[in-house]
């Protein structure tokens, strides 16, 4: 069952290195802002996106399987339907590397099956909730 209370919501609000599938270099959409305001908060936000070359300053990857870095959780920024392949790249992520540990889906994207098998394979996952709110709400 995906993560929902605020223990589990704090304790994921603990990572200190998100990838952030979808993550925009456009001013003002949700993609770019949310993580901007998590990078202002001491995250390092590594933003993994195909059409962009860097974003924050940071090299964007086109895959989260191709992120150098050691990643605690993945945020998600992409259509519903598109989550069963980004769930398979976190998982094969998860099982090559050992981390990736957690998923969050940013408010209004949902997969109930993909996230069954994410969370079956140990990953903790937050659907259908914005990771900004949640810190401003728990965190100040």
């Amino acid at each position: 069952m995906p993560i929902c209370d605020d223990d589990g919501l704090d304790r994921l609000l603990d990572a200190e290195t998100i990838a952030v599938v979808g993550c925009s270099t456009t001013l003002g959409k949700a993609a770019h802002d949310v993580p901007a305001y998590l990078r202002d908060r001491g995250y390092r936000v590594i933003p993994v996106n195909p059409f962009a070359d860097a974003v924050f300053g940071e090299p964007a990857y086109d895959d989260v399987g191709d992120v150098e870095a050691s990643i605690d959780l993945v945020d998600v920024f992409r259509p519903s339907a598109e989550i069963p392949e980004v769930v398979e790249a976190v998982r094969a992520r998860h099982a090559a590397v050992g981390d990736a540990g957690a998923l969050w889906l940013q408010l209004g994207i949902r997969h109930d099956e993909a996230v069954a098998l994410a969370e079956a394979d140990g990953i903790d996952v937050v659907q259908d909730a914005c990771m900004k709110v949640e810190h401003r709400r728990l965190r100040g």
